[in-house]
């Protein structure tokens, strides 16, 4: 059995690895990394950096989503995202697309300018919040950006000093990482910046660009298989934890994957969601497409926003052209959806239609 499963896996690493889909869900741990075409620059002036953390920042703020950390480099950059209201994909598909248009008009190039798909890479937070922080802040002072720990508190192109207050920046999420290190802000910043002392001498970290022994695109049924064939370590190269945080997060990628095709195969779409939602607040399905404030609408406009993001993958630029919101509305409607679905014990399934 053990001769079977290496020559499997050798098997296995000499196939080309077809692109995988994105691993999301609200509150998850992202670290994205992104380089240049040929390894490029991307970045060639301040001018050029500020449009992209401009672009991030409002990003960041228009969709709830958390930055944790941040590293721009003049070929590359990190960033540490939190899940907000919206996949963190379409985050991304914004922020680069801007930016890149905007790139090329202002150097007059053409052609693409970053190298193929951004690599982003679904963390276990317990585990892996600071150290991916403290790696992400100190990519400056390896690249040679900067000389020092103390200029790099300066360095206005990477969160590390808006941590210790050394920058202004007030769209960065500041409050998540220094809880970690005392309930008193100074002496949490303090912590903060002794910690990322101590890993300049722990090198590139290449551990902590995700992946593992097996690299799984099977997802969840090739992780029991490997279970089954005695093979102890369970990862994916989407993902950066413990074996046992990898399979669930690939098992529920897995059912809701597997519970949108359901709903497909039934025939379930937006309409009919328009019509369940109507119902549980005893309202006309026409009156959920119409703009008011009236609660049972707002409610019922909600729930069918949570719904239509959450089970059948919709966007929130899709849904707002469905019933007319704009994006950022959609995204506040689904979180007054998740929160009147589970106060009210409100679900819907393939079911219950």
């Amino acid at each position: 059995m053990k001769i079977c499963v290496s020559i499997f896996w050798l098997i296995w690493h000499t196939l080309p690895m077809p692109r995988q889909a994105r691993i999301d869900s609200p509150g998850a741990l992202h670290h994205i990394i992104c380089r240049g075409v040929d390894r490029s620059p991307i970045f060639q002036d301040d001018i050029d950096r500020n449009d992209f953390v401009g672009r991030l920042a409002a990003l960041c703020t228009e969709t709830s989503t958390k930055c944790l950390a941040w590293a721009l480099i003049p070929n590359h950059f990190h960033l540490l995202l939190q899940t907000g209201t919206i996949p963190v994909a379409t985050i991304m598909r914004r922020l680069l697309t801007g930016y890149a248009v905007k790139f090329n008009r202002r150097h007059g190039r053409h052609g693409h300018l970053f190298q193929n798909r951004y690599k982003s890479i679904l963390c276990q937070e317990e585990l892996y919040l600071l150290e991916l922080v403290r790696y992400i802040h100190l990519n400056p002072l390896r690249a040679g950006l900067v000389d020092s720990l103390d200029e790099l508190k300066f360095f206005p192109y990477c969160g590390h000093g808006r941590l210790l207050a050394t920058m202004e920046g007030g769209w960065q999420t500041t409050e998540a990482v220094l809880e970690r290190f005392g309930k008193q802000v100074s002496s949490a910043r303090d912590g903060y910046e002794a910690f990322v002392a101590d890993g300049v001498s722990l090198g590139q970290r290449p551990e902590l660009i995700g992946g593992g022994l097996i690299r799984s695109s099977g997802g969840w049924l090739l992780v029991k298989q490997n279970r089954q064939a005695e093979l102890e370590c369970k990862s994916d190269e989407r993902i950066l934890g413990e074996g046992h945080f990898v399979e669930e997060v690939l098992r529920k990628a897995e059912e809701k994957l597997a519970r949108r095709a359901e709903y497909e195969s039934q025939g379930i779409g937006f309409d009919e969601l328009i019509k369940l939602a109507a119902k549980q607040f005893s309202q006309e399905a026409d009156d959920l497409l119409r703009p008011g404030k009236q609660p049972a609408r707002v409610n019922g406009r909600s729930l069918l926003c949570f719904w239509a993001v959450r089970d059948l993958g919709m966007t929130a630029s899709e849904v707002g052209r469905r019933i007319g919101l704009t994006q950022s509305a959609v995204s506040r409607a689904v979180q007054r959806g998740e929160k009147l679905s589970f106060e009210m014990k409100i679900t819907f399934s393939a079911g219950n239609t």
